[in-house]
């Protein structure tokens, strides 16, 4: 299923804040576009993860992943629930360090909870 429409979701976990955004993208270049713009509007975030799937110009899937610096692999956790829900589109967690480290496993935990909760909201009101 296509995204064609933005979808967010914030998510707290051990005093972090986690801003999620599933949108339309075409490319690498929107999801960068995306990244510059909640970089300004999330000045304390620590790290922008995000994964996209898409087609190409030929039609063929491409998938990319980013993770920022962040520790977990959190772009290949985004990009996992892009494949599971059958996404095209772009899916970005920013987080904003709230002073607990929340290690390898709460750190995948949390970004996955934060887009997962994006991918509700997109659900929710696309039955609209």
């Amino acid at each position: 299923m296509k995204v064609d429409q933005p979808a967010e979701f914030k998510h707290l976990a051990e005093r972090s804040r986690f801003f999620a955004v599933l949108f339309p993208a075409a490319g690498e270049e929107d999801v960068l576009k995306m990244v510059r713009l909640k970089k300004g509007d999330f000045r304390k975030a620590n790290h922008h993860c995000w994964a996209f799937r898409g087609l190409d110009e030929k039609g063929r899937g491409i998938e990319k992943s980013r993770d920022d610096g962040e520790v977990g692999h959190p772009g290949r956790v985004l990009l996992e629930l892009l494949r599971r829900e059958d996404l095209e589109g772009a899916l970005l967690v920013s987080r904003v360090f709230g002073g607990v480290k929340l290690g390898v496993g709460g750190v995948s935990r949390a970004f996955r909870e934060a887009g997962a909760g994006a991918i509700a909201e997109f659900k929710i009101n696309n039955k609209k």
